[in-house]
């Protein structure tokens, strides 16, 4: 029953955090064909996850 349990709720949380870089990145799904070394896309990405955040920071 505990294993159960921990699986739902380790599932639920995986699916809230796939639902923010969702909304973060405004994409759907897997996006890995896309992440590489460029350093250019991944100041762009971390500065869109920091913005995000601060708007919570700041609540």
């Amino acid at each position: 029953m505990l294993l159960t349990r921990m699986l739902a709720e380790t599932a639920q949380h995986a699916g809230h955090a796939d639902i923010v870089r969702e909304l973060i990145d405004g994409k759907a799904g897997n996006t890995e064909d896309r992440l590489g070394d460029d350093p250019v896309f991944w100041n762009k990405f971390t500065g869109r996850i920091r913005d995000a955040a601060e708007t919570f920071r700041s609540a």
